[in-house]
């Protein structure tokens, strides 16, 4: 591309309304514009980067014989119901009515749709097994977009789907798209960790996460450095030493302490350390009150909370369930002499002499053990926090922030049995489906791609992705023998099927220099004096070394940075 007449542009400053690095520098580089909350439009080079990881994506998914489709983005509002996940999805779809009061949503994902494709086919055993994708677009109404092109409102995505007639057969296709998958984020060129996860509203028998590890993200990624563990903190266990205390258990004693309205108030009144403080939250659970008792200084985990009672919702109690239901006050709850049902963290439970409010105003016990109160369950119902012990070798987990870029689910039959997608066996007997869902967020790659990938300058583009491989800088663009070389060599690199940028503009070259950083291409090509001689400076995006090399040389050289640096 020749930049003279292109639509090409990009801005100095950065942008007030951008809250991530990666959307700052993609919308500086002109690559995409905001046109509304959640929601952008892609622009010449941003649309290039674009394609070609959807041709890394397409490149693998052929690898493994997964076939392309292409879903409609308006989908009969029926197909959801069928799946019960018009609720699981609430607000976040996109719902309208057509001319004739029929209802659709936009498209937020398509297991539905893939489903009934699959009908078409599906007979008997013979027919499986076999695998379907497409790269399409999908639609989430977020309440609170941000970080640029990673919560969006609109957005693409590869989805793809496997077939099989038995969970055998479901697991020789999982771990067919999980190694392409790798293969795809290592040809990205993203530094990644694959967690386990919640399987959510898809439902399923196993979740996994690819999380692109960066300094921003909306998930946390707990892992061990001596062994292979990983996870979500959604679903991090949270271990605990099974070491029995060695302090001396006491009676419990209750305390006056008043005007201690504050944690730290309270442990200077009692002298005592925030360790030794449980806090007891009362949870609304399908209509029922509980006790859910925690050390001060953790959290609980609505989702593992959640799961002891069968995925049913859970939600802190409002003040006037408490205030109307339980014999206590807000502000000094506590577990002794409370009558309804009791969980305690596995975390608590190994606890000596605590302290924990006296459902009086003004008062807390301490030195309050176990066996002082009823206890209905005792599990792990806490997020994990750093520095606790892996679960797999004892070690300590370290936390990193994530952007989810992929993830794999075994689906099993949940959507085959809904929608009747069933085969005979060879015993002439009829069974479900069993199905897989993969899924690729071809922006949020992109995006995680820059906010890993960027130095003061601009974008630093894996080879891989480049908009243009090559970018090449005339200095004086009223010099005949300039002119005249840059288009010579921007016709060989064009021949040779090598993607180039040819800055024929008439600007000052350090205007094009920082350009050309900005948009991250890989390799700079500079023809300025010593173009009469036949040499040009050569210089990667990725290094500050400059060279002289001969017009003559300069394609082989190229090509060779090029095969070493594509991945």
């Amino acid at each position: 591309m020749k930049l003279k007449n292109s639509f090409f542009y990009t801005i100095r400053e950065n942008i007030k309304d951008e809250d991530s690095v990666s959307g700052n520098l993609l919308v500086r580089a002109g690559m995409i514009k905001k046109t509304s909350s959640g929601i952008y439009m892609f622009l010449p080079l941003g649309q290039k980067v674009l394609e070609n990881i959807k041709k890394v994506v397409r490149e693998e998914m052929n690898m493994i014989n997964s076939e392309e489709v292409l879903m409609p983005c308006l989908v009969n509002e029926e197909f959801y119901s069928k799946t019960n996940r018009l609720s699981s999805f609430k607000n976040d779809m996109f719902k309208l009515k057509d001319r004739y009061d029929k209802r659709y949503v936009l498209g937020p994902t398509h297991e539905e749709i893939f489903t009934i494709c699959a009908l078409s086919k599906v007979r008997s055993f013979k027919d499986l097994p076999f695998s379907l994708y497409q790269i399409g677009k999908k639609f989430r109404d977020e309440s609170r977009p941000k970080y640029g092109l990673i919560r969006v409102r609109e957005f693409q995505m590869k989805d793809a789907y496997s077939f099989d007639k038995d969970f055998d057969g479901l697991d020789i296709s999982y771990n067919n798209m999980f190694n392409a998958y790798k293969k795809i984020f290592a040809r990205l060129g993203i530094n990644y960790r694959i967690v386990k996860s919640d399987t959510g509203n898809m439902g399923g028998i196993l979740s996994e996460e690819f999380q692109a590890i960066t300094d921003i993200g909306e998930d946390v990624v707990a892992f061990c450095e001596s062994c292979d563990y990983s996870a979500n903190l959604e679903v991090c266990e949270s271990i605990i030493s099974t070491k029995e205390s060695t302090e001396k258990k006491l009676e419990k004693d209750i305390v006056e302490t008043k005007d201690a309205t504050k944690t730290s108030e309270l442990l200077k009144y009692l002298n005592e350390a925030e360790s030794k403080l449980v806090k007891t939250l009362i949870y609304n659970i399908d209509d029922k009150l509980y006790a859910v008792l925690i050390k001060n200084d953790s959290s609980v985990n609505e989702l593992k909370l959640s799961k002891l009672f069968d995925g049913m919702e859970v939600r802190l109690a409002t003040d006037e369930e408490i205030n109307n239901n339980l014999d206590t006050v807000i502000g000094y709850i506590g577990p002794i002499g409370l009558n309804i049902p009791i969980i305690v963290d596995n975390e608590v439970s190994m606890m000596v002499n605590f302290i924990v409010g006296a459902n009086k105003k003004d008062y807390h016990y301490k030195n309050v053990n176990i066996e002082d109160f009823n206890i209905d369950l005792v599990s792990d119902i806490r997020y994990a926090k750093q520095g606790d012990m892996c679960p797999i070798c004892g070690k300590n987990l370290l936390f990193k922030k994530g952007i989810e870029v992929g993830n794999t689910f075994k689906l099993g039959t949940k959507y085959s049995e809904c929608f009747d997608l069933m085969y005979t066996d060879k015993n002439n007997t009829l069974k479900p489906v069993v199905m897989g869902c993969y899924g690729i967020g071809i922006e949020r790659c992109l995006a995680a791609i820059v906010e890993q990938r960027n130095d003061e300058k601009g974008i630093i583009w894996p080879m891989s992705i480049a908009p243009y491989k090559v970018a090449i800088i005339i200095v004086d663009t009223n010099n005949e023998m300039q002119l005249e070389t840059a288009n010579h060599l921007y016709q060989l690199f064009t021949d040779a099927d090598i993607e180039t940028l040819l800055d024929d503009r008439n600007e000052r070259v350090g205007v094009k220099f920082n350009d050309m950083d900005l948009i991250g291409i890989p390799i700079r090509i500079t023809i300025g004096k010593k173009a009469n001689d036949h040499i040009v400076e050569l210089k990667k995006r990725i290094d500050d070394e400059i060279s002289e090399i001969s017009v003559f040389d300069v394609l082989y050289k190229v090509q060779d940075i090029i095969d070493e640096e594509n991945i």
